[in-house]
């Protein structure tokens, strides 16, 4: 007699309901693939017990994650809706129409793919739609804040367009001079606007000006900052970006995957006849990618429905906040904190200077207590990616927690202490005082357990 697909109980009732039909999944999952179902629990437990303030992370809310891991993942559909290649595709049509409505409803655009991978994918589509191998593009450099598909010479975004970069200034600071400087010597064809580490407020119609002047599009890619510009609490690029390209995890919660985004810029044509919302919807289906992962979709269009709520609002003035609070109690105790700020959720701090100790350890020891942040570069470091003098704090996470003011400042006094309580024996290596790593370790097992992650 045929066997049926491992995990996968033919002779078990069919579920009468999405709850039960969760519930049989979950069963059965324990049941066929207990390692993997024990690692799924520890994982759980890891989020639950450590204070996430890693940047580019937040929580995905449960019924984004139910979403994503739903049937919907059994339909192949290359193409768009109503324009499918394959069949099966009537509800995958209504979905997918349903995150593009939502999409431009939230960020006030007039045409949204929301088909990309990810932004990383996203940005990939953007260039090789409008640019030709070669061309010269010009973005933030890595070292200063940028991202590996803004130019750098390890991605692909370096290897098959020529490129070229601005920095910040000492201050830590976008210097919208030195930009238009490095315009007009490279002429760019395009111009990326868009950071992984940068606290401040990005000017985007000063971009727009330097990309007029020297005839380049402008590209804005709002990664981090799209729940601030949702909410309205970051200025928006899509008046000013010919094209805006965003993920869908760092700041709306929820799954990974990317955006493309228009404004008034959809009905521009381009040399070849076409619009510019022809040739992004043409450059990702079929020029980069094939079918979309549609339970990624799904799960898209819950996240962009609950940014329009007044508990996104909530959350994003948090966000802020707490990223404010958190610098200025880390500047009140001494810390170097690169540009003196923040306007979003990026906190930037010269570990080197300020503790005489690398990024990497210092992520290592935090990690070590239950706190996580990832190791940066800063203005003028001297050290490699892999090594820094400085970290990045970030407060998406803790504003999903509901932190407070109280909160925060604990969490200043904890990192002050550990890494006043670490030494560096050298670059990679340290020592962490044993008797703080144990009183670090209960008093934020105690803060995880007094502010849970919703749902979690």
């Amino acid at each position: 007699m045929p066997q049926p697909v491992a995990g996968l109980a033919a002779t078990s009732a069919p579920p009468t309901s999405l709850s039960s039909f969760y519930g049989q999944a979950l069963d059965s999952l324990e049941l066929s693939d207990p390692v993997l179902h024990g690692l799924l629990g520890d994982e759980l437990d890891r989020q639950r017990e450590t204070l996430a303030l890693v940047a580019s992370c937040s929580p995905v809310t449960p019924a984004a994650l139910v979403a994503e891991g739903s049937f919907f993942a059994n339909v192949t559909a290359e193409g768009y809706p109503g324009r499918r290649f394959h069949a099966g595709c009537v509800n995958v049509d209504k979905v997918e129409q349903l995150a593009i409505d939502r999409a431009k409803n939230a960020f006030g655009a007039r045409y949204a793919n929301v088909q990309p991978h990810s932004a990383s994918t996203a940005n990939q589509v953007v260039m090789t739609a409008l640019l030709r191998p070669g061309d010269p593009i010009l973005g933030l450099d890595l070292d200063a804040g940028g991202h590996l598909s803004h130019g750098a010479s390890v991605n692909a975004s370096g290897r098959v367009f020529t490129a070229h970069s601005y920095g910040l200034g000492p201050d830590g600071l976008i210097d919208y001079d030195e930009v238009r400087a490095a315009a007009l010597e490279h002429r760019p064809r395009l111009l990326i606007a868009g950071t992984t580490a940068y606290p401040r407020t990005i000017d985007w119609a000063a971009f727009r000006a330097i990309a007029d002047e020297v005839g380049a599009f402008l590209l804005a890619d709002i990664t981090h900052i799209a729940g601030l510009v949702v909410a309205g609490l970051h200025p928006s690029p899509m008046e000013h970006a010919h094209v805006v390209t965003t993920c869908t995890h760092k700041q709306l919660y929820g799954p990974r995957g990317g955006l493309i985004l228009l404004g008034e810029s959809a009905d521009m044509t381009l040399p070849g006849g076409r619009t510019l919302e022809q040739t992004m919807q043409a450059g990702v289906f079929p020029l980069i990618q094939g079918a979309p992962v549609v339970n990624s979709i799904a799960a898209k269009a819950y996240a962009l429905g609950a940014a329009r709520t007044p508990a996104f609002t909530e959350t994003m003035h948090r966000v802020r906040t707490l990223a404010a609070e958190l610098s200025d109690a880390l500047i009140r105790r001494g810390i170097r904190v690169i540009s003196g700020g923040t306007d979003n959720h990026i906190v930037v701090a010269d570990v080197l200077t300020s503790f005489g100790i690398t990024g990497v350890n210092a992520e290592k020891a935090l990690e070590e207590c239950g706190i996580l942040v990832n190791k940066n570069r800063i203005v003028g470091d001297t050290h490699s990616a892999r090594v820094t003098s400085g970290v990045r704090f970030g407060s998406n996470s803790m504003a999903a927690r509901a932190f407070d003011s109280a909160d925060v400042a604990e969490i200043a006094g904890l990192v002050v202490e550990i890494l006043s309580a670490t030494k560096s024996t050298s670059p990679t290596t340290y020592a962490l005082d044993p008797s703080v790593r144990t009183r670090a370790q209960e008093e934020v097992q105690e803060m995880c357990r007094r502010r849970p992650i919703a749902g979690y």
